[in-house]
């Protein structure tokens, strides 16, 4: 597929207060209920806080050494939509909390295990992992975006809204911290190291997580049956199907592009039904 460039006035920030709607959140808010479902999108939820923040970190200590115009543009979008995207999930998961999810210890130790990272990592290898990871969120929004299957899977009005409007965003963003990678010298090799520690640190950290989460669930406890159907329903979930995965893995492809994706139509279709003259979330825009 030719990669078609975004230009860079698509990368706006959208101030957002979604603190009202999330009042009345069911603790097992996916769909019908499903308790593993539930626990494993409130993990999700719980590190983009803190790896918002790490992002917007790595691409800001290497800001100045970026002389292309365009792109220095595109940073400044890429920096306000993550800051927004993570104080708008700290609402989610200080309500996810009051339900009894352990969103702040998982918090905590994100910010420890980054902030570790950082001071051991050079600021390259940390913009190599911010573009492996920008990656991994831009599959699971075009999986989000594309799929009425995945959709439905959020269950709750309120979450969904808010993962749509996310998925939107990391969509129209989802080459700048590749391209800031490229301009200051990343080299392909730790590209694709970087790729590799992010697929093992996702696997292992969002296991164990969901693993932790449910052992504090008096409900998964008592209805063990219940979390066993969630996972019955994940072998056939947008989200882990083999075109998804399929494309996390086209990250490795030699010379790989997120632009080689062209989701140009894709986005320009959910800015008008999320933000258009009759928007699905216009009401969520804070005045």
């Amino acid at each position: 597929m030719v990669a078609t460039q975004i230009p860079s006035s698509s990368v706006p920030t959208r101030e957002m207060e979604f603190d009202a709607c999330l009042d009345d959140l069911p603790k097992h808010f996916a769909r019908d209920g499903d308790i593993l479902g539930s626990h494993v999108l409130t993990v999700l939820s719980s590190v983009f806080p803190d790896g918002e923040d790490f992002f917007v970190r790595a691409v800001e200590r290497v800001r100045d050494r970026i002389d292309d115009p365009e792109l220095r543009e595109d940073v400044e979008g890429f920096i306000g939509q993550e800051s927004m995207h993570g104080r708008e999930h700290r609402v989610l998961n200080e309500r996810l909390a009051e339900l009894g999810y352990p969103t702040r210890a998982i918090g905590a130790y994100i910010r420890k295990t980054l902030g570790f990272r950082e001071r051991i990592q050079s600021a390259k290898f940390n913009l190599a992992v911010t573009a492996a990871l920008e990656h991994y969120t831009a599959t699971l929004a075009e999986t989000l975006l594309t799929q009425p299957e995945a959709r439905a899977q959020v269950g709750n009005d309120a979450v969904r809204h808010l993962l749509m409007w996310h998925a939107l965003e990391e969509s129209e963003h989802k080459a700048v911290a590749f391209d800031v990678y490229r301009a200051v010298g990343g080299t392909e090799r730790m590209r694709k190291v970087a790729m590799w520690v992010v697929h093992l640190n996702f696997i292992f950290e969002t296991g164990s997580w969901t693993l932790i989460s449910l052992a504090m669930d008096p409900d998964a406890r008592r209805h063990p049956l219940r979390v066993l159907q969630g996972l019955w329903r994940m072998r056939t979930s947008p989200f882990t199907s083999p075109r998804t995965i399929g494309q996390l893995f086209q990250y490795h492809q030699r010379n790989f592009h997120p632009n080689d994706r062209d989701t140009t139509a894709l986005i320009a279709e959910w800015r008008s039904k999320l933000f258009g003259e009759n928007g699905e979330l216009n009401e969520l825009l804070a005045s």
